[in-house]
């Protein structure tokens, strides 16, 4: 009791409390300074340190020393007969009393401007229109490369995308797409702001820390509405481990969010380790989307292949690989880029029967270059029975209904593929472009709007968007939007823009650069603008050169705006007969 006076005669407790306000009050500050400063995510743990450091060396500093009118003494030399030590009190008194007004008003201003928040989400809902978030969502966000070797971040992102992909296969949960969840890496966002535009209720991180074949894996799942960490663990392991570590996570997060699976728990393909380091290199090198990757990528596929003929996963990442060698940088013709894709993915089945990514590339080959729309159907079943929550197949899914004029079908997987992968610009665009072959231009013109938002920097305008301009009225913004586009599509879309306007000669320079410049590759847009510009007979011609040539567009002929004109021509329908499409 004696002891208790005597700190609170000596100021001591009300130095504590003092004390602890102005921590309180600093680790605020220090908290908004990162964020407007984009200071280390280690900053604020540095700060609480130092302050809690500092804590006991007051204290006893306090107990040792008094404040004074001619400044600090020792408590020893201060005449306790003397009002001095009431006074200071009396003054500490009111400065813990006013630091106490000011926390607990910061701390009812931050609880009312959340609230605010959270009432301003609810009611004007997320990107897609869904204000309720399920339990049963989750991103998995790239894994950070904890190696010493800065090379390594290929393996860490690839980690967390076969992760990804295999939460993909459960039809009970409803996984954030790669494009989207990757899409804040390197950025100092913070877990709530990431999953609160991903649309998601947890979200999975981790690290990868790689030397030699010893591994060090840590991932963690969070609950971001309660802010707790709902599983943790660390794996060391060696690299022979990684896909029962792979199948470990996902199991974790299985149970954790108390998922009751349907069927077997996902399990990843195995493969010899070094062959899947390999594969994960490939798969980065795509991402890069450049010529010299796209052929090194191809390279380091041939020798994972020359270790496994039977890692499905390779073979399909081979087909896409040849796609788009195919497609952007014209390395083969598109019939020996068709028969490597085909021969690949068929390989990938062979392998494993039940991989939906293979069966989602072969209804993509189905729909675009062979224009079997049975088969493409059949395919795209059974992707969506393996993978039902993989964006790519959605995508493919709603192609495949867009190009028979099922528009409902086609809008609402659009719709799923953009609640899967709501931070992406071609989600968004596509959802438009649907909608924009359905008729409904307002909703079209709202995806366009999203789209833009998400727009990479220095990408063009999608062309749709200038061909709803002009089957709008709006002339004059697509004359606009014209000029953002590469030369090729510029002539394409300015052949029907001038028309439109009245500008004739304008409209036959951008038609006859478009025929002698692009005309081997873009049959199908040269048949475009000539049927939106009247003249049937050149249109018929060119959609013969379209069909020889295997030119994907004519997969959706059926629902073009542009080639409505050529509807009520009696060649209309023999030339739907010949693609296979209904009348």
């Amino acid at each position: 009791m004696r002891l208790l006076q005597e700190l609170n005669r000596r100021n001591v407790i009300r130095i504590a409390i003092l004390y602890v306000a102005i921590a309180w009050l600093l680790i605020q500050i220090a908290d908004v300074l990162s964020s407007l400063l984009n200071l280390p995510n280690w900053t604020g743990a540095l700060v609480v340190t130092l302050l809690a450091l500092g804590f006991f060396p007051v204290l006893i500093f306090s107990w040792i020393y008094e404040i004074t009118p001619e400044g600090l003494k020792r408590e020893k030399d201060v005449d306790r007969s003397a009002p001095i030590t009431s006074q200071t009190a009396q003054k500490l008194n009111v400065i813990i009393v006013a630091l106490l007004v000011i926390a607990i008003a910061s701390v009812w201003i931050d609880r009312f401007l959340s609230q605010e928040a959270v009432n301003a989400v609810s009611s004007t809902g997320t990107d897609n229109d869904s204000p309720n978030i399920s339990d049963k969502t989750i991103a998995v966000l790239p894994f950070v490369n904890m190696s010493e070797d800065p090379g390594n971040e290929y393996f860490a992102d690839g980690i967390s995308e076969e992760i990804l992909n295999l939460l993909v296969r459960l039809p009970e949960l409803q996984v954030t797409s790669r494009s989207s969840a990757f899409s804040f890496k390197e950025q100092n966002v913070d877990v709530p702001t990431i999953a609160a535009r991903l649309n998601v209720a947890h979200v999975l991180e981790g690290s990868v820390r790689k030397s030699g074949d010893q591994l060090r894996i840590t991932a963690q799942l969070i609950d971001v509405g309660t802010d707790t960490h709902l599983w943790s663990e660390t794996y060391d392991r060696k690299l022979e481990d990684i896909f029962i570590i792979q199948d470990e996570i996902a199991a974790a997060v299985v149970s954790a969010l108390k998922i009751q699976l349907l069927g077997d728990a996902p399990k990843k393909e195995k493969t010899d380790p070094k062959a899947y380091a390999m594969y994960l290199e490939a798969q980065q090198l795509l991402n890069h989307r450049s010529r010299e990757s796209v052929i090194e990528a191809e390279n380091l596929l041939h020798r994972v292949l020359d270790t496994d003929r039977n890692f499905a996963p390779a073979w399909v990442l081979l087909a896409v690989v040849y796609n788009e060698q195919t497609s952007y940088f014209r390395l083969h013709t598109p019939d020996e880029g068709l028969e490597l894709g085909r021969n690949a993915v068929e390989s990938a089945l062979q392998a494993d029967r039940r991989y939906g990514p293979a069966h989602t590339e072969l209804a993509m080959i189905n729909l675009d270059y062979e224009f079997d729309f049975d088969a493409a159907r059949r395919h795209v079943k059974q992707a969506l029975d393996l993978s039902p929550g993989d964006v790519r197949t959605l995508q493919v899914a709603a192609f495949l209904e867009v190009s028979v004029g099922n528009f409902d079908k086609a809008i609402g997987l659009g719709q799923r593929a953009v609640a899967i992968d709501p931070w992406s610009y071609w989600s968004h665009s596509m959802l438009g472009w649907i909608y924009y072959r359905a008729g409904r231009m307002a909703d079209a013109e709202e995806s366009y709007q999203v789209a833009v938002s998400r727009m990479p920097a220095g990408s063009p305008e999608p062309v749709w968007i200038i061909a709803a301009r002009v089957v709008q009225g709006d002339v004059e913004t697509a004359l606009t939007l014209t000029e953002s586009l590469p030369r090729a599509a510029r002539v394409f879309a300015l052949a029907i823009v001038q028309h439109a306007l009245g500008n004739e000669e304008a409209s036959d320079a951008a038609l006859d650069e478009l025929t002698e410049h692009y005309g081997e590759g873009a049959g199908y847009q040269v048949a475009a603008a000539h049927a939106y510009r009247g003249d049937f007979e050149a249109a018929f011609k060119w959609l013969e050169r379209a069909f020889n040539s295997r030119d994907p567009m004519l997969a959706y002929v059926l629902t073009d705006p542009l080639l409505s004109r050529l509807h009520d021509d009696s060649r209309w329908e023999a030339f739907l007969a010949k693609l296979g499409l209904p009348h």
